[in-house]
């Protein structure tokens, strides 16, 4: 029952003329101007403006629902003394979102503390615990990140107690909202503000913004911030346009230049070499460890360590972070294998449409990433659930073009709480509903899944010639980054190349390929290839045979020098397709 073989779809150009004229214009290979076009730059002034995007082109937060509600309450409990907890979940976004509210306000106040619940006392959102804590100390202002908008009840139990809440979340909201004094979420049906996609961090960082434009405060108190913007904004894959392309891009600066400390610790940690760190490094190598506090340990962890101000506590919490990522790795390669061998001898829940696996005794914080594992295995939407404080919970993942929310909306009589968004969500239930909710799961994603939404397909945005990849061109490409969402690396299609001898087999257990490629039409240019998990395709590679990829050119960086490589993203031996 493994994955089918992925579809090759070339994207057609998308309007050749403009595509021509945007290439003269602007002096750059027509394959780039194609990107642009496909990005929806068509204009020399669009292009500026893409490739050099400017704070100054950020939004007024004040567009945003509420903005004057909340950045008023804030400064009354700011200038009242009042004691304010910033309060955010235990994921990158909301660690990061709650270390930069609590260490901006700590410019003004003192009184001002944080609380990130306990991933399996607790669970997600705002809790009864975190409230109770806030009554028996005196908290008078909760502001709630990257969570808050379900929080009907617990928004009211707040109020009971003498506890008022502003609300910044990015996460769908319900009919009814919360009573809280202030709710800012773009996905409002009631907020017009231009850009819906920010993270949670996002949202606080437009709650910051409010308050320093309000107050005519200087932009230094800003800056400060966009390296956490940019942790955020890769690992929690919302899109990378808009606002969130420009808040990345000087957050990668920033990061580069003059990180925090605590990211610096994690920078070194994760052996990353300072100065060149890319998206990729932030979704591969930084997010997964700062998650791994909330996964692990606490993501209190978390934040003391990106609120840090000497370079001995970042990285000594940086370590003890760390050691938790290794941890959270040996777990979750353990849960994997389990998960994929109940799948093969029919002990999992449901197999059919989706995918849905249950062991009560697996660990609740690596069940996300095992759901991703299985969608990548078996190229359906996933559910993989454990048991925590007597209920049923776990997390969901999708495929591309399934909106897998819909289908756990669809059982939400069934469910104690849900939340997420179309690709990624989390679930709780009693146990005598499980055998239904599989059932009723089942029955939805059969109903609303095409068969194309089963296939996976790899989206090609250009062919190219060897030739073409000069280091003008892949200069003028490395401007395209930050790559995300919406703006993703562009993946290009290259036929008839060999190896040219030095292929091998790298990693543990020889599961990736190394290769040296040649082209059939330009024989004396070599260019050094990755493919990760290709190494089935080594005998017929080393045997001298010509195959077509797809990949994406990345800048490698090496004890200080800079190599161009292939990633590869798919291999097809030629004489398949003869």
């Amino acid at each position: 029952m493994g994955i089918a073989e992925r579809i090759w779809t070339v994207k057609p150009t998308a309007n050749p003329e403009t595509a021509s004229r945007l290439a003269a214009e602007l002096g750059i290979d027509r394959v780039l101007a194609d990107l642009l076009v496909q990005r929806g730059v068509n204009t020399f002034e669009e292009a500026r403006s893409f490739f050099r995007p400017r704070l100054e082109d950020l939004h007024d937060p004040f567009l945003m629902k509420d903005m004057d509600k909340a950045v008023e309450r804030l400064h009354q409990a700011i200038v009242q003394g009042q004691k304010i907890l910033v309060y955010g979940d235990y994921d990158v976004d909301g660690t990061t979102a709650v270390a930069q509210l609590y260490s901006f306000i700590k410019h003004f106040t003192q009184r001002v503390s944080f609380y990130i619940p306990d991933r399996y006392d607790e669970g997600y959102g705002l809790s009864y615990k975190a409230l109770d804590w806030a009554g028996d100390n005196g908290i008078n202002l909760i502001i709630t990140l990257d969570c808050g908008i379900k929080a009907i009840d617990k928004t009211e139990y707040a109020r009971a107690k003498g506890i008022e809440v502003i609300i910044c979340d990015h996460h769908l909201p319900e009919d009814e909202l919360p009573k809280a004094v202030a709710i800012l979420d773009p996905k409002r049906e009631d907020c017009h503000y231009p850009f819906d996609d920010l993270c949670g961090c996002g949202v606080g960082f437009k709650l910051v913004q409010g308050y320093v434009q309000k107050y005519h405060l200087g932009m230094e108190l800003l800056e400060p911030l966009l390296d956490l913007q940019v942790v955020s904004i890769a690992s929690d894959l919302v899109s990378m346009t808009g606002e969130n392309r420009i808040l990345a891009h000087y957050g990668l600066k920033r990061l580069n230049e003059n990180p925090r400390k605590g990211l610096l610790a994690m920078i070194n940690l994760a052996k990353l070499e300072p100065g060149h760190i890319t998206i990729d490094d932030i979704v591969f190598k930084i997010g997964p460890r700062i998650n791994a506090a909330g996964r692990m340990e606490s993501g209190r962890l978390a934040v003391d360590l990106l609120t840090a101000t000497d370079d001995r506590t970042a990285f000594r919490i940086g370590e003890e972070i760390n050691d938790s990522n290794n941890e959270r790795k040996s777990i979750d390669r353990e849960i994997t294998q389990e998960a994929l061998e109940m799948v093969v001898n029919g002990k999992a829940l449901a197999t059919e449409n989706v995918t849905i696996v249950y062991n009560p005794t697996w660990n609740k914080g690596v069940v996300g990433i095992v759901a991703s594992r299985l969608v990548e295995a078996y190229y359906k939407p996933t559910v993989v659930l454990t048991k925590s404080n007597g209920f049923v919970t776990g997390s969901a993942r999708s495929v591309s073009g399934f909106d897998l929310y819909a289908s756990i909306e669809s059982c939400a009589d069934l469910l104690e709480n849900f939340g997420g968004h179309v690709y990624a969500a989390g679930l709780t239930l009693k146990e005598e509903n499980l055998e239904e909710f599989c059932r009723r799961m089942d029955r939805f994603v059969s109903g609303n899944i095409t068969r194309e939404e089963l296939t996976p397909v790899v989206e090609i945005d250009a062919r190219l010639d060897f030739s073409q990849i000069t280091p003008k061109f892949t200069r003028i490409l490395k401007q395209f980054q930050p790559f995300g969402p919406g703006n993703n690396n562009p993946v290009f299609l290259t036929e008839d190349v060999y190896d040219a001898g030095n292929g091998r087999k790298v990693g543990a257990g020889g599961v990736h390929l190394k290769l040296d490629l040649m082209q059939e039409s330009q024989p004396y240019r070599q260019i050094a290839a990755i493919g990760f998990n290709m190494a089935d395709y080594y005998d017929h590679i080393k045997a001298g045979n010509p195959i077509d990829i797809c990949y994406s050119i990345v800048e490698n960086f090496y004890r200080g020098s800079s190599t161009i490589q292939l990633r590869l993203k798919d291999i097809r031996e030629r004489d398949e397709l003869i």
